[in-house]
């Protein structure tokens, strides 16, 4: 039984392909590599890999339809590996899902790095667990075991694994300043704006009014603190 977790490139150029197949490959990686968006989506509905690392400009579709569709429909992990290096483009490809934002050029290595940093999330996440794993704060509930966040009124969102890494540190510590380092762990090397964005997809989840947030307040200087008591079943 193959146990390598799949990853699939998406790139319109075969060269960047081969050479990120090669060093991912170089890692224990298994790769598979797509020129068009198509493609990929075909591949997926064959086999779900772990990961997709996906150029935005793909000859079929825009890649950040291809990452909005990858969130709603699968639980993948996605890193965006592009040209086009504008502030709006990283913000709405993280907006819209992505897990990291690696602009062209690219050093290898630290691709394989951040690869490496998200599969650990994923694998962590799925992990069975005989510990509590559902969190109760406020009209809330989160279930660790399908990253499924509820509340009384019906409303229910699946969170990134991205997302949930920020959610867990928050509720594993209600009521204490957490600093911007603390929350985004191992991944502190990531794009500068990740945690604001990602901050700010939760919050427009469970916060009444995101823009004046009650829940996750944010401390000027000195980071995020979650306001409510949790509760683990």
């Amino acid at each position: 039984m193959n146990t390598k977790p799949l990853i699939y490139v998406i790139d319109d150029e075969a060269d960047i392909c081969d050479l990120v197949c090669q060093e991912l490959e170089r890692y224990n990686f298994t790769t598979q590599s797509f020129t068009t968006g198509e493609q990929a989506l075909i591949a997926i509905k064959k086999q779900l890999p772990t990961l997709c690392i996906i150029d935005l400009g793909l000859p079929d579709m825009d890649g950040l339809s291809l990452v909005k569709q990858l969130f709603d429909d699968k639980k993948i992990g996605v890193i965006i590996l592009s040209g086009r290096n504008s502030l709006p483009d990283k913000v709405l490809g993280l907006e819209l899902g992505a897990d990291d934002y690696i602009g062209k050029p690219f050093d290898p290595r630290e691709l394989v790095a951040r690869v490496k940093s998200i599969i650990r999330r994923i694998v962590v996440n799925e992990l069975p667990t005989k510990t509590l794993h559902t969190a109760c704060f406020g009209d809330w509930t989160f279930a660790q075991s399908t990253l499924t966040l509820a509340n009384n009124k019906g409303d229910s969102f699946m969170l990134s694994a991205a997302e949930t890494e920020i959610l867990m540190v928050l509720l594993n510590a209600p009521r204490q300043i957490l600093s911007r380092e603390r929350l985004l762990s191992e991944d502190a090397t990531s794009f500068d704006r990740s945690i604001d964005v990602r901050m700010s997809r939760l919050r427009k989840k469970i916060e009444d009014d995101h823009k004046n947030p009650k829940i996750i307040k944010t401390v000027y200087g000195a980071g995020y603190i979650f306001t409510l008591d949790v509760i683990w079943q």
